[in-house]
């Protein structure tokens, strides 16, 4: 089975809970491009990359540039002191886990489904999963 978000809606629903606009672009089969305007530096794009999911939890890598990988790992810093941040892991190098079964909104659903992939085209985020017996 697979469930599908359209870029569109995602930055969208960013924008109503953030106020912040984040384009979102295909950067490759398992690869999501984000923009960003900063102020007096301009538009700035990090990649992540989906790299393994393990039952509930995804493993991701990030890039981006020198510049951008110190700001996002700041942000990260910032991140690990809001409600919610358990569910991220921030591992060695520009490596992040993201525990996605310790949120108890999403705990019922993993005791449901599986989830075998994340992948991205021109338009959506792709999400595949299989129910549980």
């Amino acid at each position: 089975m697979q469930f599908n978000l359209t870029y569109s809606e995602v930055s969208q629903l960013i924008l109503e809970k953030t106020g912040k606009e984040l384009p979102l672009a295909f950067g490759g089969p398992h690869t999501l491009r984000i923009s960003y305007k900063v102020p007096l530096m301009g538009a700035v794009g990090l990649d992540i990359n989906v790299d393994r999911i393990n039952g509930s939890d995804i493993f991701l890598s990030y890039g981006g540039g020198a510049g951008i990988e110190f700001m996002v790992r700041t942000a990260l810093g910032q991140f690990k002191k809001q409600l919610g941040a358990d569910l991220l892991d921030i591992l060695d190098g520009n490596r992040l886990m993201l525990a996605l079964g310790k949120s108890p909104q999403l705990s019922p659903v993993f005791d449901r489904i599986t989830l075998k992939d994340i992948h991205f085209d021109e338009r959506a985020i792709m999400i595949d999963f299989v129910p549980k017996p």
